[in-house]
């Protein structure tokens, strides 16, 4: 036995006594999607039931499995703060019980290190601790490195199903205060079917997708879609913020092969991961794939040095100026910014660079535009009209950049479903847009 297993052995203890580090009124935070320890975080919740707690706050980036810090019993207790709506955790959002803090996914490490007045407890869960000493943060490395510059006590669920995954995301046991152990299966992600109309739009980007670029694909059917088609390509490269099984699938093909990066030549390089368990199996131990933090992945200057990268995300409305809205409908919470402007400003900065906004152009049932003259009042704008690049819908795709005002009205009415486009033209002479 080395000193790193002794020291494993002797800050190893329950989950319920790992929760007796927790003080009222801490700051608790894991990192991005299922690095949240759940057994540690049930066990502050059960403190919290018993009285022992209150004002204790638990802060996490996409919420996958919920938790005690949302049941509105505990209130006041165990509450939960989002840094992206969305996920388990949306309603409490949408229904005012919890609040937000909006960002760009790229400012989230800055946050912690100087604008946070503290961390109390970094609580995570990790994959196994190797004979260094070191224990991986699996398929999170987001906020890893500014949350542990911060907290005053880190605590580890050591899970023997979470992969082990290169990159900036280690802890070394001299850092912990203290570890449990489980073993949970990883939640996984499915992939839905695509509709004929992802495979329109997506077919619609990958003709727009030169061979040698390098990859970002958000989350959904579209981006889905595109990795599928992209699979006849050579010599991609993926440097993106969520990682996916479409992704696996380009580099199984032969497609991705990294090579054409100019930095991290032959690897591909993400921020977290949420998919299937073949994901999983492929990220496990793999030198080609790496995680590091959000600040360097979704940071502009870095996305800016790829040539010919391209950025694929989607959005909930857009209005006729090209504002682009991706995270509300109206007033209500449904989403966040998430790395969408990280890329979208990456994309821009990109020689030969092309950022996509994808979007079917109606929703129920074909009943509602998603273009509109305006955006819905109370809409949050995400992305501004001055940075939008190419827009898609099933209805065709024009490149919004370097048009006139005008023409960009024009161009975007053109992308709507024929029924409205009379209406949305109508509005737009009234607006003297066109």
């Amino acid at each position: 036995m080395n000193q790193y297993q002794e020291m494993y052995l002797e800050k190893k203890k329950t989950a319920a006594e790992l929760a007796m580090y927790v003080k009222s009124g801490d700051i608790c935070a894991c990192p991005t999607g299922q690095e949240q320890p759940v057994s540690i975080c049930n066990a502050v919740g059960d403190r919290a039931r018993n009285g022992e707690l209150e004002n204790v706050v638990h802060h996490h980036t996409l919420c996958v499995s919920g938790g005690p810090f949302t049941d509105p019993a505990l209130k006041g207790k165990y509450d939960y703060v989002s840094w992206f709506t969305g996920g388990s955790c949306r309603k409490v959002i949408q229904d005012g019980t919890y609040s937000y803090v909006p960002n760009n996914y790229s400012t989230i490490p800055r946050y912690w290190r100087e604008v946070m007045p503290r961390l109390d407890i970094f609580y995570v869960q990790v994959s196994p601790m190797d004979s260094h000493g070191y224990f991986s943060c699996g398929i999170a490395a987001a906020e890893v490195p500014a949350m542990m510059e911060r907290a005053a006590v880190v605590l580890l669920e050591v899970n023997d199903q979470m992969p082990r995954v290169m990159g900036d995301n280690f802890i070394h046991i001299t850092q912990v205060t203290g570890l449990c152990e489980v073993s949970v299966p990883m939640s996984e992600l499915p992939n839905a079917p695509l509709s004929e109309t992802d495979r329109i739009i997506g077919g619609m980007i990958a003709a727009e997708v030169p061979n040698g670029a390098t990859l970002q694909l958000g989350i959904g059917g579209v981006p889905n879609a595109v990795g599928i088609l992209l699979q006849e390509k050579s010599d991609l490269g993926i440097h993106t913020e969520m990682f996916t099984d479409s992704m696996v699938d380009l580099i199984q093909c032969g497609a991705a092969t990294n090579m054409m990066k100019p930095i991290h030549k032959g690897k591909s390089i993400a921020t977290f991961a949420w998919g299937t368990q073949k994901m999983y199996d492929f990220m496990d131990s793999n030198p080609a794939f790496e995680l590091h933090p959000v600040d360097y992945t979704n940071n502009p200057y870095i996305i800016g040095q790829h040539d010919n990268f391209v950025s694929v995300n989607s959005c909930i409305e857009i209005d006729l100026f090209g504002q682009v809205c991706s995270e509300s409908i109206g007033t209500t919470p449904f989403s966040g910014s998430g790395g969408q402007v990280d890329f979208v400003r990456g994309a821009n900065l990109s020689k030969g660079g092309k950022g996509f906004i994808a979007m079917l152009s109606t929703t129920k049932g074909g009943t509602i535009s998603k273009i509109k003259p305006t955006l819905t009042p109370g809409s949050i704008v995400t992305t501004t009209k001055n940075e939008v690049d190419f827009l898609v819908t099933e209805n065709g795709i024009v490149r919004l950049k370097g048009q006139t005002a005008r023409d960009r009205a024009k161009m975007i009415i053109s992308l709507a479903a024929p029924e409205f486009r009379d209406e949305l033209e109508f509005e737009a002479k009234k607006m003297h847009l066109i």
